[in-house]
């Protein structure tokens, strides 16, 4: 078995790999750039190297540096991870130049199926149904427009390299085929340096089934179950399970039978992953295959008790696949949710910010959290916004579901959006409960999975008092007198009953609260009612009982800045202060970024008449194009930035003269 790896990749993927690599007795060694000097996987490894400066073409996409350091450490194999450079045939094929072991399929294996036009011909010579479409060289527009017209509305335009969402657009019909293709092309062309498209039928109501395949060096093929992955927003997964609810064990074995057929056809060898849209009649069809480990593999491991990155180095080093197909067995139910730093009330927004408060739940033999991050560290620009993978197993799919909406209710962060309530009304939804899956799903269910808070606001605001005020008191000196009134920080007053202040602002809101403390317990009037508060703060959990209501909360209070958590909810204000000045990030008649990223293309000039919704400016931030329209009706008047330039979330971009209203 190899003795020294090193791993070409970072964030919770490198340190899932070291985990295993570390059982096996091998060493490992981690590559970093500028922004990761600190992280996590760097800390977890036993050797590491600096590879360049944040942004990974500068860094993780250098693949001839990788090779250098690899065989400076002593290295004898490379395990790309995923993304980067793991589908990558130009880093395969260099890895084999050099002596040193790619952990992954052979070069051509990859080039065969990194091309989905070509991977689809080749599927289609081994028996494997394909959708409906266009997969051919030709990438003329005329031609392209022909062949969305022969393939008819909607349908798919999918970059030919493409993953993980990027250059992919759904058109509905001809008025729209132009703009979409010149985006998807445009982004695939960013993110992977090719921007042909290929064409498929659009089914409305499919799902997203996938089969892990494993192959050795001598031939042999195996799968190890499917994985449903029909929970998507953008074209990425949100939330995948093991098994996929509701095949029949004849569909299992056509979809598992055919995903080994395409990995023999290339010669494959290692983990790969074979995608196919399932429709609602029980036909199944080709999407794609991923020549690498992926994302979601925990919950198969969970399902087959297996370890795939130990299997991945055991076939890698020349070893038989550790069991045949009879001996692949499956037991009880996982669900995977992907944490991200993202705002799923726009649209997706990626976000970023510290990581100030970071408590995950407890993991045991139900609960797993694979992460590359620690409390403190940063979520940037630079990288996809993924923040964990959350993991849980249980006996039946409804336990699991069960084990999962707990989880989520234990997973709390402060300092930058996340997606976690949103995946706890998800998780709790009584359509996913239910298996009624499809890849809409999301849009299908705005409304209960974009819920109201669970929190009643002016509970929810005397919670937060009682936060601010026990926090208070934890700070105060202790004193040779525990009694004596006049270290307190509660606005005490002699010989009379004072109400002390407290604002607190939420959203554009301010609300003025009075607070009366008598012993051990508060009065709070918030408006024109008064609450019973009794608190009690331990570190980061509050005891409360509001008018005999008992009542548990999380919380993190960080330069007046607090957000307490609940049952999967968070609730977020300010300790209002008059010298704060609360500003807004930009004015009425003008178009801010909404997020740090860098201008793409700007599509208006200064004299421009504009309408509302017209796209003016196109960002990229986090590998995802991201549309910026214009909030009315008006004139350009001036713009800030041009293609290229790098902007701060809340910059602005354009002002713009709004039309008067008559």
């Amino acid at each position: 078995m190899f003795s020294k790896i090193l791993i070409a990749n970072r964030g919770e993927i490198a340190c899932r790999i070291i985990q295993t690599a570390h059982r096996m007795g091998i060493r490992c060694v981690a590559v970093y750039s500028d922004a990761d000097a600190s992280a996590r996987h760097v800390a977890m490894a036993d050797e590491a190297f600096h590879i360049g400066p944040a942004p990974s073409s500068e860094s993780y996409l250098r693949g001839e540096k990788i090779i250098e350091i690899a065989k400076q450490s002593g290295a004898q194999a490379i395990h790309p991870g995923y993304g980067f450079l793991s589908e990558n045939t130009g880093f395969a094929e260099a890895c084999e130049a050099n002596g040193i072991v790619f952990i992954g399929p052979p070069s051509s294996a990859i080039a065969a199926m990194g091309s989905k036009s070509a991977a689809k011909a080749i599927m289609e010579k081994a028996g494997v149904p394909l959708v409906p479409g266009y997969h051919g060289k030709d990438q003329s527009p005329d031609v392209l427009r022909a062949e969305a017209e022969k393939c008819g509305f909607p349908l798919l335009l999918k970059a030919v390299a493409g993953g993980g969402g990027k250059g992919m657009r759904v058109v509905e019909n001809m008025s729209e085929f132009d703009d979409a293709l010149a985006a998807a092309q445009r982004e695939a062309r960013n993110a992977f340096g090719n921007p042909d498209m290929l064409i498929e039928r659009y089914l409305t109501q499919p799902r997203h089934v996938e089969i892990q395949v494993f192959c050795d060096q001598d031939g042999n093929g195996i799968y190890l179950a499917e994985r449903d992955c029909s929970v998507q927003r953008r074209h990425q997964k949100v939330l995948e399970e093991a098994p996929a609810p509701g095949l029949t064990e004849e569909t299992r074995k056509a979809m598992g039978e055919a995903a080994v057929r395409a990995a023999q056809a290339i010669n494959y060898v290692g983990a790969g992953t074979v995608e196919f849209l399932y429709d609602v009649d029980g036909s199944f069809f080709f999407m794609e295959m991923n020549t690498r480990l992926q994302v979601e593999h925990p919950v198969t491991e969970m399902v087959t008790g297996q370890d795939l990155v130990e299997w991945q180095l055991k076939v890698a080093w020349g070893e038989p696949l550790p069991l045949h197909q009879d001996q692949v067995k499956t037991r009880g139910h996982a669900l995977e949710a992907r944490i991200y730093a993202e705002d799923p009330d726009q649209d997706f927004l990626p976000a970023t910010g510290t990581l100030r408060y970071l408590s995950t739940p407890d993991e045991s033999a139900h609960v797993r959290v694979d992460t590359g991050v620690t409390e403190g560290d940063e979520i940037s620009i630079h990288y996809d916004p993924m923040i964990a993978k959350l993991i849980v197993w249980d006996e039946t799919r409804d336990q699991a579901i069960n084990r999962m909406v707990q989880a989520l209710e234990h997973y709390r962060i402060a300092g930058v959006k996340t997606n976690i309530r949103f995946l706890h009304a998800l998780a709790d939804a009584q359509p996913f409960r239910e298996a009624d899956l499809t890849t809409n799903f999301i849009s299908a269910h705005e409304e209960l999975l974009f819920p109201k808070s669970r929190l009643d606001t002016h509970k929810a605001l005397v919670l937060a008092a009682g936060f601010v005020l026990e926090q208070r008191k934890s700070s105060e000196p202790v004193t040779a007198d525990p009694w004596s009134p006049f270290s307190r920080k509660n606005s005490w007053r002699m010989n009379s009953e004072y109400a002390q202040p407290l604002k607190l602002q939420v959203g554009d809101d301010i609300h003025e609260l009075k607070i009366l403390e008598r012993d051990d317990r508060y009065q709070v009037f918030v408006g024109d009612s008064v609450y019973h508060l009794n608190a009690k703060l331990d570190d980061d959990y509050l005891q409360a009982v509001v008018n005999g209501h008992r009542i548990s909360v999380h919380g993190n209070l960080h330069e007046d800045q607090l957000v307490l958590f609940y049952e999967g909810d968070t609730f977020k204000c300010t300790v209002y202060r008059e010298t704060y000045g609360f500003e807004e990030m930009a004015g009425e008649g003008s178009l801010a970024a909404p997020m740090n990223g860098a201008i793409v293309a700007v599509q208006a000039k200064v004299g421009d008449k504009v309408s509302a919704g017209q796209t003016l400016v196109i960002m990229e931030a986090m590998k995802m194009e991201h549309a910026i329209k214009a909030p009315a009706d008006g004139v350009v008047s001036e713009i800030f930035f041009a293609e290229g330039d790098q902007v701060s979330e809340g910059a602005e971009l354009i002002a713009i003269e709004t039309e008067e209203a008559e």
